[in-house]
């Protein structure tokens, strides 16, 4: 089973802890031994940025983009970046995993769409628009003040020019009205990268049945969150969990809208899967559970898949 996974922070872990550590073998939930142990075709790293943490939001984007392209370089026998779905047949022809680049904080962009194209040229495909502060975009949903709050006027000409550009809007950690304001103005299919359904387990990171349904019929998808807060409040992240999450999702939206997003490297440890390596242990999950092969397949790369086709 070839595995498609929407979001990870490793490059923000490798970025912290220097040198000493690298993206081929470490301790953290993800480095290409475990992605290959997993059969990954494809890892989405994300650029992540804690706007109450740094000064210049840009500048330390770019930091972490240059950590990323020296991993790629130094790891470009089993690991090369991707920035389209060319790229992605080829690398896969090769026996190579792709590494797609994002952005988690459109903070990042600093109010200027210059910042977006200039990402773009540097090779990052999606932008997860809000993290857990108001920026130039919008609101984020952590907080009840802000989830009436929409899209800014820059905020719309970024859907605008991303979907002008080719890359994947990213609705996970966004205001509710945000979200339907990306759903009425995006040309394109859009992502919630890493969140789970509000019905099953009622956290604000999370989407409502409604929104599942408006995100399928878009041609989007969403990947499941590992982390134990969005699954369900248990003192460990379980496949149980996760579990009940897809298959709500998928009676709501249809398999279609279903895709993995880990989060690892971002969320607590606390894990019964406890790397990307050890992915299996959901796909027996889905198995045991009267999930046909083909529908598993959907989940673990092919809707993904077809989503890098259709927009980038």
């Amino acid at each position: 089973m070839k595995i498609i996974d929407l979001h990870c922070d490793t490059i923000m872990c490798l970025t912290e802890l220097g040198p000493q550590a690298g993206l081929y073998e470490n301790d953290l939930s993800i480095d290409i031994r475990k992605l290959k142990a997993a059969n990954s075709l494809a890892q989405f790293f994300a650029l992540y940025l804690d706007l109450g943490q740094v000064e210049n939001p840009l500048e330390h984007g770019l930091k972490m983009a240059d950590r990323f392209y020296q991993e790629m370089e130094a790891n470009q026998t089993d690991i090369r970046p991707a920035a389209g779905y060319g790229d992605l047949c080829s690398n896969m022809a090769q026996g190579k995993i792709s590494a797609f680049l994002t952005i988690e904080e459109g903070g990042a962009l600093k109010g200027e769409l210059a910042n977006l194209r200039n990402f773009y040229r540097l090779g990052v495909r999606l932008i997860t628009l809000t993290w857990n502060y108001p920026n130039e975009i919008g609101f984020p949903n952590c907080q009840e003040q802000f989830r009436s709050k929409g899209l800014t006027a820059f905020g719309r000409a970024v859907v605008g020019e991303m979907n002008r550009l080719g890359m994947l809007i990213d609705v996970s950690h966004l205001s509710d009205q945000g979200f339907y304001d990306v759903a009425r103005l995006s040309q394109k299919p859009f992502v919630a990268s890493h969140s789970n359904s509000r019905a099953i387990t009622d956290h604000p990171r999370n989407l409502t049945d409604d929104m599942i349904r408006l995100l399928a019929q878009k041609g989007g998808i969403m990947g499941i969150n590992f982390a134990k807060d969005f699954l369900g409040g248990t003192d460990i992240s379980r496949v149980a969990d996760m579990i009940r999450h897809i298959r709500h999702i998928r009676n709501v939206g249809g398999i279609e809208v279903l895709a993995l997003g880990s989060d690892f490297d971002g969320i607590s440890r606390e894990l019964e899967i406890h790397h990307i390596g050890e992915i299996d242990k959901l796909i027996r999950g889905l198995s045991q559970n009267g999930f046909s092969e083909g529908e598993i397949e959907k989940i673990c790369y092919q809707n993904a898949r077809r989503l890098i086709q259709d927009c980038l």
